[in-house]
């Protein structure tokens, strides 16, 4: 029997950034697990669209499919928008839908990735502040869970780790940066807790002006492309149930 197929879906932004680093990330996916078919469909603003994607494969006769959320948090478009657009799925398809990508130690370990490659080094750690700046969501849930992720790397030998959000929530970026001064971390860095770029990882960055270090955002890194690796063969045992059933 062959694998399923494993559909990443992202947001979609009208950043060309956007799609591009899906796509980067998508192809690491592929060069790690070439026996899998990876397909990729957006939400929004970019093509193909994830209903379009899903009717393709039920055209051509597949029929597992694993459904996995490009998202780091179990929000609202985890769980309303993808079950919504999943449940309107050709009925010939099984569908599993995967769990969001985080919180991963490979998550940390990407951040780590970022920061390095952005200038700092290990040495760097017990001296260096850091702002895990992510979107922001009005979902309490999301937003304890990256407070719990901020609390988990603090422990990996960082001055300080303090949450930061870019929407929906409090504190901004530049008010995690000037807390981290007042604390008296010898330097600050800012690593953005985002998957591509676009509109409010460009706010994260704004709000980064007074740091020393603003790291990359997550994109292709390969420790995220193990993620999603993850997270497909977990949900691809037991066998996906149809849609509806």
């Amino acid at each position: 029997m062959s694998a399923p197929v494993l559909l990443v879906i992202a947001h979609g932004s009208r950043d060309p950034r956007h799609a591009a680093t899906v796509h980067a990330l998508v192809r690491r996916v592929r060069s790690l697990r070439p026996d899998v078919r990876v397909e990729t469909g957006f939400l929004d603003f970019n093509v193909p669209s994830v209903q379009g994607v899903l009717e393709s494969l039920a055209a051509q006769g597949v029929r597992d499919v694993v459904a996995l959320p490009l998202l780091l948090t179990r929000a609202f478009h985890a769980k309303a928008d993808i079950p919504a657009v999943l449940a309107d799925a050709p009925p010939r398809l099984r569908i599993r839908q995967a769990e969001v990508l985080g919180p991963s130690p490979l998550l940390l370990s990407a951040l780590d990735r970022r920061l390095y490659e952005a200038g700092l080094t290990p040495a760097d750690k017990s001296s260096t502040g850091v702002v895990l700046a992510s979107a922001g969501s009005t979902d309490p849930e999301a937003i304890a869970v990256i407070a719990d992720i901020a609390r988990e790397w603090r422990h990996t030998g960082w001055c300080a780790v303090r949450p930061a959000f870019a929407s929906a929530s409090l504190p901004r970026t530049e008010q995690a940066v000037a807390q981290l001064r007042e604390l008296g971390c010898e330097r600050v860095a800012v690593a953005p807790y985002v998957l591509a770029p676009g509109f409010l990882p460009d706010r994260i960055a704004r709000g980064a002006a007074g740091a020393d270090v603003l790291a990359g955002v997550l994109g292709p890194a390969p420790e995220v492309a193990r993620v999603l690796l993850e997270r497909y063969d977990a949900a691809r045992v037991p066998l996906p149930v149809a849609v509806g059933a």
